[in-house]
């Protein structure tokens, strides 16, 4: 079969503009692939917990103001410890206690500074 030169031409034409449209797409256009959107659905799922259950650790916290002004004698990194032995977060999911620790103990220094 005989395809005339200005059909294969137009062929890889297409194919070449096809090509530069993925890379283009996924490079600048901001395309992404399914794994890649599902991690950005659980790492914002995961970032909305937080959020939602740092105000109630704020406010369980300062109930106990002494408990707080132990806490701010610890180094940053015991404070989110110190949060969960305190039970502060006992109303929150095993898999996002320590992100709600974190937050929380950042709150209450920030608010206190």
């Amino acid at each position: 079969m005989n395809i005339p030169k200005s059909t294969k031409h137009a062929i890889w034409g297409a194919v070449g503009g096809a090509v530069a449209a993925m890379v283009i797409g996924f490079s600048w256009g901001g395309w992404i692939t399914d794994g890649a959107a599902a991690n950005m659905q659980i790492t914002v799922a995961q970032t909305a917990v937080v959020q939602a259950f740092t105000p109630l650790c704020v406010v369980k916290a300062e109930q106990q103001p002494e408990q707080i002004n132990l806490m701010l004698e610890l180094s940053r990194y015991q404070r989110d410890d110190f949060v969960i032995e305190a039970g502060w977060i006992d109303n929150v999911s095993e898999q996002y206690r320590s992100g709600v620790a974190d937050a929380c103990a950042g709150s209450i220094v920030a608010g206190t500074g």
